[in-house]
């Protein structure tokens, strides 16, 4: 028999960073969760994404047991990490403020690939590029 679904936490987390302070701790505590536990399973399992923002999304059943999911980094976040910058313009059709190569676009969209609607590698590099084009990075 499947267990009884009761909600779904979605969270960002820097990879193999958990610890039980906000907004983790509140958010497992309230259902009951056992905090530390998920940290010590997360970090273990996100430690060789070191650096990484990771979203996760926790499963929490009845029972109080859950499981979870990481999934890959944020476009931005990639964007961010290949293109050497701190954060997005915020003039991005008037101010370029970085540039990531083609090269680079196409290792970015295979990494994001799992997590978007198509599995076309093509595909996937405009839907980054898109991103990349917000934030005011230039693909070179």
């Amino acid at each position: 028999m499947a267990k009884k679904e009761l909600t779904k936490i979605k969270l960002q987390i820097p990879a193999g960073q958990a610890n039980p302070a906000p907004p983790i701790g509140p958010a497992l505590g309230q259902h009951g969760l056992n905090i530390q536990e998920f940290c010590t399973r997360f970090n273990e399992a996100s430690k060789d994404k070191m650096g990484d923002i990771i979203p996760v999304e926790i499963t929490v059943y009845e029972d109080r047991s859950y499981d979870f999911i990481m999934k890959t980094p944020p476009a931005a976040e990639l964007i961010k990490k290949y293109a050497k910058i701190k954060k997005g313009s915020g003039k991005a059709l008037t101010e370029k403020i970085g540039t990531i190569t083609l090269a680079q676009l196409k290792e970015i969209a295979e990494i994001k690939l799992p997590d978007l609607n198509t599995d076309n590698v093509e595909q996937a590099m405009k839907i980054i590029e898109g991103t990349a084009r917000q934030m005011g990075v230039e693909i070179k």
